[in-house]
C-alpha cells in the first residue's frame, strides 16, 4: 500500500500528457542535465513536489538526466546553492538555476526549458537574436514567478532562451515568490512577473518576446519595438486583434464559415478571464476556474484558426486589403476585427503607480499567495471585487472590502458569500492615498459620508474596479468612438471604417464572458456576410 500512495503520488502527469510528451522528449539529440538540491533535513512540501515532478519527467524522456544532491554536498558549494529546492540546468554549460519547484503553471516553463537544451534550439525570432548579439555586457536575470500566475511562463521563457542563446553573458534565476517569500520581500516582488537584471527592475508583467529582449538590451522596459527588416508576410480573409472570449470564438466561427483567419493577442490568452479565480455564471459549468475556461476554447479554437500569442499589433493600415503591422510580421487582409478588450482601471491616487508591483495588485490569482497571513485590503464593489474577496479569504488573507458607495453593486448570491465569509466592508469610503516608502505600508482612506479620514496599516491594496477599452489602435486607424470611450458601431459590428469591426469589451455593454462570446460569433458571421457582398461597394 505504501509503495502504491507513493506511486499515485509521483504519477502527476495524466496519461494523455504522458502520451505527448513522450513523443516531444523522443525527437531531443542532446542529452538534458537537470542537478536537484533538496535539504534531507527538512524535506518541506517544495522540495518533495520538485523531487517528484523532475523524477516523473525523467521516467517519460530518455535523454533528461537528473542528479539529486543534499544541501551539504560539495557540489552545493562548488556552485553556490545556499537555499532549497534549488534546480540548476546543466551547470558546466549554462548559469540558469530555478528557486522553488516548478507545478502549477511554472510546469509549462519547465518543459519549454528541456525542449529547448534537449533539441538544442531557443526558437528565438531573427529579431530577438539581433538584439542578443548586440549585447555586450553582462545581464544577470531574476525572473519572480508564482505556480497561480498564467502570465508568468511567458516571461519565463523568454528569459530562459536569452540565457540558453548567451550563456557566456546571461545568467538567470527563476524564484518562486512562494517558495521564497524572503527573497520576494527583499525585492519588493509582490507582484509577478517581474524581471530585474543586475539588480534594476526591467519589466512588469508579461511581453512579447522581442520587447523582453530590448527591455534586456536597454536595461529599462520598452513599451514598443521597431524590426529593423520585415519579418515576414501573411495572407488572410480576417485578422483578429485580441485573444479573449470575443476574439476567440469569432476564430472559430470565421473558420467555419470558411474564412481564413488569424487570432493576433500581444498578452495572456483568454484576457481578463484568465485571471478570474472562479467563474459561475457560464452556461453548462456550474464553476470553473477562469484558466480552465480559457484552456478549453484555446484549444478549440486551435482546431480552425491560428492563434498568434505573445505578438503584438502596432498599426492598422485600413483598405483593401487592409495590412496589419505587428511586432513581428505583418497581415494582408480582407477584415479585421478588434476584439481588444478592456484594461484595468486605475485608482489614480498618489503612491499608486509608484508602489504598482510592490503590494499594489490588479490580480488576485496572480498575486494573492504572497499575501497569506497578511493583512489587505480589495477596492471595488462589483462582481469582480467580490469574487477576488472571497479568492482572497480562501488562501489565508486577512482582506477588507473598500467600496465608495452604500450597498455593492455585486450579485446578490456573491453578496452572501461576502457575509458568510464574514469580510469586513468599509462602505462610503474612498482611498485617498497608498503610502510606503518601497512597498505598500499604509493607506489614507475618506469616509463620504462623515468626512473624516483614517489611516489603517496594512501589507498591500489589490484594485477591481472595472476597466477600460483598449482603443489605442481603433484610434490610430479613425475608428469613432462613443461619449464613455467604447467603440462606435452598428448593429451588426461594423465600425464607420469599411473592413474594420468590433466585437467584445471593446464595444461597451455588459462585462461577461457569455456576452463576449456572443458578440464575437455575430461579428464573424457579419464579416463572412459582408465579404460576400460589401456592404460599403454599391451595386451596379
Amino acid at each position: 500500500m505504501k509503495e502504491q500512495v507513493q506511486g499515485d503520488t509521483e504519477r502527476l502527469i495524466n496519461e494523455n500528457a504522458e502520451v505527448q510528451l513522450k513523443e516531444l522528449f523522443a525527437g531531443m539529440i542532446r542529452d538534458v542535465y537537470l542537478v536537484l538540491f533538496t535539504d534531507s533535513t527538512k524535506k518541506g512540501p517544495f522540495d518533495r513536489a520538485a523531487g517528484q515532478i523532475l523524477r516523473a519527467l525523467q521516467k517519460i524522456g530518455p535523454k533528461i538526466k537528473i542528479e539529486e544532491h543534499d544541501l551539504g554536498h560539495e557540489h552545493a558549494l562548488q556552485w553556490n546553492v545556499t537555499t532549497t529546492p534549488t534546480i540548476l540546468f546543466d551547470p558546466e554549460r549554462f548559469n540558469i538555476r530555478w528557486l522553488g519547484a516548478p507545478v502549477g503553471e511554472e510546469a509549462r516553463t519547465l518543459i519549454e526549458a528541456l525542449v529547448i537544451m534537449g533539441y538544442g534550439d531557443t526558437r528565438l525570432s531573427d529579431e530577438s537574436q539581433k538584439v542578443l548579439r548586440r549585447l555586450d555586457a553582462s545581464r544577470g536575470v531574476k525572473v519572480f514567478v508564482s505556480p497561480t500566475c498564467p502570465y508568468c511562463p511567458q516571461q519565463a521563457v523568454n528569459a530562459l532562451r536569452a540565457a540558453f542563446q548567451r550563456p557566456e553573458l546571461v545568467s538567470l534565476e527563476i524564484v518562486d515568490i512562494q517558495a521564497n517569500p524572503d527573497v520576494a520581500a527583499r525585492y519588493g516582488a509582490q507582484s509577478v512577473p517581474q524581471v530585474f537584471a543586475n539588480e534594476m527592475l526591467i519589466a512588469q508583467g508579461a511581453q512579447p518576446e522581442e520587447l523582453f529582449m530590448a527591455s534586456l538590451e536597454k536595461m529599462a522596459q520598452q513599451t514598443f519595438f521597431i524590426p529593423e527588416s520585415d519579418a515576414g508576410e501573411i495572407e488572410n480573409d480576417l485578422v483578429i486583434v485580441g485573444g479573449g472570449p470575443a476574439g476567440l470564438t469569432a476564430g472559430i466561427y470565421a473558420a467555419r464559415s470558411g474564412l481564413k483567419a488569424a487570432v493576433i493577442e500581444r498578452g495572456i490568452l483568454g484576457g481578463q478571464m484568465a485571471t478570474t479565480p472562479v467563474i459561475e455564471n457560464y452556461p453548462g459549468l456550474t464553476q470553473v476556474g477562469g484558466k480552465a475556461l480559457v484552456d478549453i476554447m484555446v484549444s478549440h479554437a486551435l482546431e480552425y484558426t491560428s492563434i498568434f500569442p505573445g505578438e503584438e499589433v502596432m498599426a492598422i493600415e485600413p483598405g483593401l486589403p487592409a495590412i496589419v503591422h505587428t511586432n513581428r510580421r505583418r497581415f494582408k487582409t480582407k477584415a479585421v476585427l478588434l476584439a481588444t478588450g478592456a484594461v484595468y482601471r486605475h485608482l489614480d491616487v498618489p503612491g499608486e503607480s509608484r508602489l504598482a508591483g510592490h503590494g499594489i495588485s490588479y490580480c488576485s490569482t496572480c498575486d494573492g499567495p504572497v499575501f497569506a497571513g497578511k493583512k489587505v485590503i480589495i477596492v471595488g464593489g462589483g462582481n469582480s471585487a467580490v469574487t477576488e474577496a472571497l479568492h482572497l479569504r480562501n488562501i489565508g488573507v486577512d482582506v477588507t472590502l473598500v467600496h465608495r458607495r452604500d450597498s455593492l453593486r455585486a450579485q446578490d448570491n456573491l453578496v452572501k458569500s461576502l457575509r458568510d465569509a464574514e469580510i469586513p466592508v468599509l462602505f462610503n469610503t474612498e482611498v485617498r492615498e497608498i503610502r510606503g516608502a518601497h512597498e505598500v505600508q499604509e493607506v489614507e482612506l475618506f469616509n463620504t459620508a462623515n468626512s473624516e479620514i483614517s489611516v489603517i496599516k496594512l501589507d498591500g491594496v489589490f484594485i477591481a474596479i472595472g476597466y477600460d477599452p483598449a482603443v489605442q489602435l481603433a484610434e490610430k486607424a479613425g475608428i469613432e468612438l462613443t461619449g464613455d470611450g467604447y467603440i462606435k458601431h452598428d448593429d451588426h459590428h461594423r465600425t464607420n471604417v469599411p473592413g474594420i469591426y468590433s466585437a467584445g469589451d471593446v464595444e461597451g455593454g455588459y462585462k461577461q464572458i457569455v456576452i463576449a462570446a456572443a458578440k464575437g460569433s455575430e461579428a464573424a458571421l457579419t464579416i463572412f456576410e459582408d465579404l460576400t457582398h460589401p456592404y460599403w461597394q454599391k451595386d451596379e
